[in-house]
This record gives C-alpha cells, structure tokens and sequence, in this order.
C-alpha cells in the first residue's frame, strides 16, 4: 500500500511540472506580437489534446475544451489552465470525495 501511495505522489508531482511547462509555452505564444496568433491556432488543438492525455474522464474532456478556447481567444494567454485543472483535480475533487 505504501509503494501506491509513493506512486500517486510522483505522479501528482509530474503532472503538476508538466502542467507549469504547458501553460509557459501558451503564455510565450502571446509575447511574441505578430506570430502569437497563429502560435494560438497551433497551440490550442494540441494543449486541448495533452489535456485529455493528463487527466481522464469527465475532467479531462471538460478541461480540455476549456483550454482549448483559452488558448484560441485573444488575451487569455494569461490563464493557466493546466495549472488550474491540477489544482481542481487534487485539491478541490479529493475534497469532494472525502465527504
């Protein structure tokens, strides 16, 4: 039982890392002026893919379409959504399932 717990802690810790990595490549793509745009039209179908890939069911398909129009829009660059579905993945549903 031990060894699952250090397991899900690794990978709490991973996705948290990949997660921060992710969402600095879609805050880079609105630094640059004249290509964050299309860097937009790239990025978001494959944040929007990563996304389902991190996290599975319901969770996974609702963040994924959100982040997809995260990144799609114009000056939401800013929102970290992998950041937010990691934080709402280990904090706020463990929360609701212990109750």
């Amino acid at each position: 039982m031990q060894d699952l717990k250090v397991i899900d802690e690794d990978d709490k810790s991973r996705k948290l890392i990949i997660g921060l990595i992710l969402d600095g490549i879609g805050m880079a793509t609105s630094a640059i002026t004249i290509f964050g745009d299309v860097a937009d039209v790239i990025w978001a179908p494959i944040a929007a893919f990563i996304m389902t890939r991190m996290y599975k069911g319901r969770v996974g398909k609702v963040a994924s379409i959100l982040t997809f129009i995260e990144e799609i829009l114009p000056f939401t660059d800013i929102v970290p959504s992998f950041t937010l579905t990691w934080i709402y993945t280990y904090y706020f549903q463990k929360r609701n399932k212990e109750d």
